[in-house]
Formats: structure tokens, C-alpha cells, sequence
């Protein structure tokens, strides 16, 4: 079994930002029971009042755990999943009336000297039933509908608190109260829904850009295969029907016609060649600058320092550094929560040395800090120019990359 800090770390940032939220809400439904609890102890003086309290706490009890339920499929409804709250809402609002309505009949019905904690008891707790069932109302319905069910949940009390002795007044201000109360811990509660499905969909659309760069990429790559190899083949096809019809009637022009065919297939050959090699080959400079775009997209600020060794490095060198460079901000963008990046190149014992630094690591290393298959095809091609990639943990939280190269003499 994983260890909560093992099961948090493992989260995406949208996991963690929806579990934060709804654990958020999740405490306005534990809040009921304190509340209750709390509205009781201004009663428990009396002998009287102690049948009510007892149902009071096991109406807080009940309502406690049907909130937790109902305001986890508000929330699953909210974010578009497949799950159908109606029937927990009916419940919820339901108990809350029905246990206001015991409070209020049952309950001590003023706060004289002789009946201590009459009023405060019996309004707190009715309160606290009232307000926090209809947070989850506003998460799983419209805000029109969630506002009619509130102002239903007020009438539906009202007859008790007429029934329960308090005068026109408080009746009054009691109702006030609770509508203020709704109208401000309702939308509180549905902003915690919004925020999470903002989250998500910025997720998506992040992803989607990866895809979109993808296939943008893709679609470079195609359309240079088309234009270098569209018009040769074209041209070889014609050439070939052209020599085919010569060599039928004997003409000795055929084989020149074939030998101008074999002359632009090597050249389309060697096209082709080129393409690929563009293609698979990392410009250092490039890389450095689109590494900085896309951090600071990410809200990652990136220093970058090439000085003046980079124009003189051998073009190898650089290709293979610019991929160095490539992998490390994915690693960066994957890996951790970094707030800061730093890429500096040195020349030092005559081996060009690429570092990389960022901070935001957890403290449960991953696979890719080390041993990840990214960074096991890096070592594979600086060992190509005798070079090797070393990888350590500088402090707590920063993780360090080195890259050298030996430079020729």
C-alpha cells in the first residue's frame, strides 16, 4: 500500500488541484456536525432540552454523511461525468427540512431565563442544516434552478418557524439571514466546481497542443518529401514511357533518355538524404530558443548563456548539445514543478560542457532522473563523440545535468 506523500506525488497538477478542491468541500459538509454539536451546548443547561439535543446530534450525524455523498456527485455531475445527482439532492434537502422542522417543533422555543438557549439553539441548528445542504444544490444545478430550490427549502421551514412561537420579526430576520447565507456559501461552492473544470480543460488544451505540434511536424516533414520528390518522379515516369517507346522502334536515343532517368534518381536519393538528416538533426542555437519559448509558457523562467563557445563548436558537437537540450526540457516539463531553469555552455580542459539545472524536484526521484530512456539515448549519441552525460541531485529539490564533449585539438 503507497504511503499518502507516495499517492500525492503521483498525481498530475489536475488531480491534485481537483482533489484539493473537493476535499475543500467535503469540509463544509463536516462542518454540520460541529455546528450542531456547537448550537447544542447552549441548550444542554436546561434537563429539558436533552431528548431534543440527542436528535438534533443525530440529525447533524445523518446529514453529515448524506452531504459528503451528495456534494461528491454534485461535483462528478458538475465536471461532466457520467453520474446522476437527483436522487442524493432530494435526500439531502429533504433531511435538512425534515430535521429543521423537528428542531423548531421540538426544541426550546424562547431564550428566557428560565429556558436557557431556547432561540439560539434551535435557529443556529436549523441554520447550519439549511446552509450547508444548499452548497451542493448550486454545484449540481444551474444557478436558476438552485435558487428556486432554496427559496422552496425557506418556504417549506417557514410553517415550522410560525408553529415554533417566534414572532413575525424574528421569523422575519431568521428567514433574511438564511437567504443572505445561501446566496453567498452557494456560489462559493460552485466556484470550487468551476475552478476545477477550468483546470481540466486547460490540461486538455496543453495536450492538445503537444498533439497539434505533433502533427504540424508531421505535415512539414511530408510536404518536403512532396516537393523534392513529387516533381522527380513525375519526371522519371515521363522519361521511362518516353525510353519504353524509343527502344520499341529501335531508336538509340532510348538509352540516353534511361540514363537521364538513373541521373535524377540519384539526385532524388540524395534530396531524400538531405530531408531525413534536417529532420533528425537538432540545431543548438534553435533548440535553445524554443526551449525558452516553451518554458516560459509553462511559467518557467529560463536563463540561457552560450556565451561565445557556441559559434565554435564543431557542427557535430552542437547538433548533439541541441538535442541534450531537447530532452532536458522535457524532463523539466514532465518531471517536476520547476519555477526556474538555467543552460549554460563552458569550454573547460579543453571538453565543452553543458549544464543544465532546475529546481521544483520531488523528493521522490523518478525514473527519468538517471536511468529514463531519454536520457539513456542522450548518453548513447554524446558517446558517439566520446562524450557522457552525468546526472546529480545538487541540493534538495534542484536536479543538475552535465554534458561534455572533447573538442579536438
Amino acid at each position: 500500500m503507497r504511503s499518502p506523500h507516495r499517492h500525492w506525488a503521483g498525481l498530475s497538477k489536475p488531480q491534485r488541484t481537483e482533489l484539493y478542491l473537493r476535499w475543500s468541500l467535503y469540509l463544509m459538509a463536516m462542518f454540520v456536525l460541529p455546528g450542531v454539536l456547537l448550537g447544542a451546548g447552549s441548550a444542554v443547561g436546561q434537563a429539558g432540552n436533552i431528548p431534543v439535543i440527542r436528535i438534533s446530534v443525530l440529525i447533524g450525524l445523518a446529514t453529515t454523511l448524506v452531504l459528503l455523498r451528495t456534494y461528491r456527485v454534485a461535483m462528478d455531475h458538475y465536471l461532466g461525468r457520467p453520474t446522476d445527482p437527483r436522487l442524493w439532492l432530494a435526500l439531502s434537502v429533504g433531511l435538512a427540512v425534515a430535521g429543521s422542522w423537528t428542531v423548531l417543533l421540538f426544541g426550546p422555543a424562547d431564550g428566557g431565563p428560565d429556558s436557557p438557549g431556547g432561540l439560539p439553539f434551535t435557529l443556529f441548528v436549523t441554520s447550519t442544516l439549511l446552509l450547508f445542504t444548499h452548497g451542493p444544490v448550486c454545484v449540481a444545478l444551474t444557478p436558476r434552478r438552485a435558487a428556486v430550490v432554496g427559496l422552496g427549502m425557506l418556504l417549506a421551514v417557514f410553517p415550522a418557524a410560525v408553529l415554533a412561537g417566534i414572532d413575525p420579526a424574528g421569523t422575519a430576520g431568521y428567514l433574511t439571514g438564511l437567504t443572505v447565507g445561501m446566496a453567498l456559501l452557494g456560489p462559493s461552492c460552485r466556484s470550487f466546481a468551476w475552478l476545477t473544470s477550468i483546470v481540466w480543460e486547460l490540461d486538455a488544451a496543453r495536450e492538445a497542443q503537444s498533439r497539434l505540434a505533433v502533427a504540424e511536424e508531421r505535415l512539414r516533414f511530408s510536404r518536403d518529401l512532396h516537393d523534392v520528390m513529387g516533381r522527380n518522379l513525375t519526371t522519371i515516369a515521363l522519361k521511362s514511357e518516353l525510353a519504353v517507346q524509343l527502344a520499341r522502334r529501335g531508336r538509340e536515343e532510348a538509352a540516353d533518355q534511361m540514363a537521364e532517368v538513373q541521373k535524377i534518381a540519384q539526385e532524388s536519393q540524395r534530396e531524400v538524404r538531405d530531408v531525413i538528416r534536417g529532420y533528425r538533426t537538432a540545431d543548438l542555437h534553435a533548440e535553445a530558443i524554443g526551449a525558452r519559448a516553451v518554458l516560459r509558457s509553462a511559467d518557467v523562467s529560463c536563463e540561457i548563456d552560450l556565451g561565445e563557445h557556441a559559434d565554435r563548436l564543431p557542427g557535430p558537437v552542437q547538433s548533439v548539445f541541441g538535442w541534450v537540450i531537447r530532452e532536458a526540457t522535457t524532463n523539466v516539463l514532465r518531471h517536476s514543478e520547476a519555477g526556474r531553469c538555467l543552460i549554460r555552455l563552458r569550454t573547460e580542459d579543453g571538453r565543452a560542457v553543458l549544464e543544465l539545472e532546475n529546481d521544483g524536484v520531488p523528493d521522490i526521484p523518478f525514473p527519468s532522473q538517471g536511468s529514463g530512456t531519454g536520457l539513456r539515448g542522450l548518453r548513447e549519441r554524446l558517446a558517439a563523440h566520446d562524450g557522457e552525460l552525468t546526472v546529480s541531485t545538487a541540493e534538495a529539490g534542484v536536479f543538475r545535468m552535465l554534458a561534455t564533449v572533447p573538442l579536438p585539438r
